[in-house]
């Protein structure tokens, strides 16, 4: 996707009116939908590495995927007749006994935005919570999401459950957060550690490739 297009231009330069503008002219002028997503998620995805190149920071990184989001309002009701592929579902949460929810509303942001279909728990969610949204979604992949170094103990004890029950071989868990490293991740028994919102988004794209 070209730089000077715009749509993508007008996303990462965050321009969510101009965004809406531009997304409303092409419907008119009948430009495919599918293109427009495109489009849409061409800048979502530069956005990201403006953030990883430290371009950016966590408010663009919140605006962007609002915009985007609200992007996707406007191009939903053409989606009825088209065949749009989906990319799966993912279950987000945050541990029990951790009440923040930025991070993981960061990461679903983004997650909606490319596609996928998120199951989001909230935050402060017991162990047996995730257990039932994964046998009722038959999610391949879970997001755990932890703010306090005090909830490593709840990440730990939220994948053993998930194991005691059976079901650790039929989902792959990422868990991210402040406090969280690769270490952290390995001792708990996840499977990867997303060091950020878009690190988050690129390992749920291999998951589903």
């Amino acid at each position: 996707m070209g730089e000077n297009t715009g749509i993508y231009k007008a996303l990462l330069e965050l321009k969510e009116e101009e965004v809406k503008s531009l997304i409303n002219e092409k419907i008119k002028s009948g430009i495919r939908v599918e293109d427009i997503i495109k489009e849409l998620q061409s800048g979502l995805i530069q956005v990201g590495k403006k953030f990883e190149k430290g371009e950016y920071f966590i408010p663009e990184l919140i605006f962007a995927g609002e915009i985007m989001k609200n992007s996707m309002n406007i191009v939903k009701p053409l989606l009825k007749n088209i065949r749009v592929k989906k990319r799966g579902k993912i279950i987000m949460g945050t541990v029990y006994g951790d009440v923040h929810d930025i991070g993981k509303d960061i990461v679903i942001l983004l997650l909606e935005g490319s596609g996928f279909e998120v199951i989001d728990l909230g935050a402060d969610v017991e162990p047996k919570k995730f257990i039932e949204a994964i046998k009722e979604s038959e999610a391949k992949l879970l997001g755990l999401s932890a703010l306090l170094t005090m909830s490593f103990s709840a990440i730990e004890e939220t994948v053993q459950v998930i194991e005691d029950y059976g079901l650790r071989d039929k989902v792959s868990i990422m868990v991210g957060g402040a406090p969280i490293t690769k270490l952290v991740a390995d001792s708990t028994g996840c499977d990867y550690y997303g060091k950020d919102a878009y690190d988050g988004l690129k390992y749920a794209k291999k998951i589903y490739s």
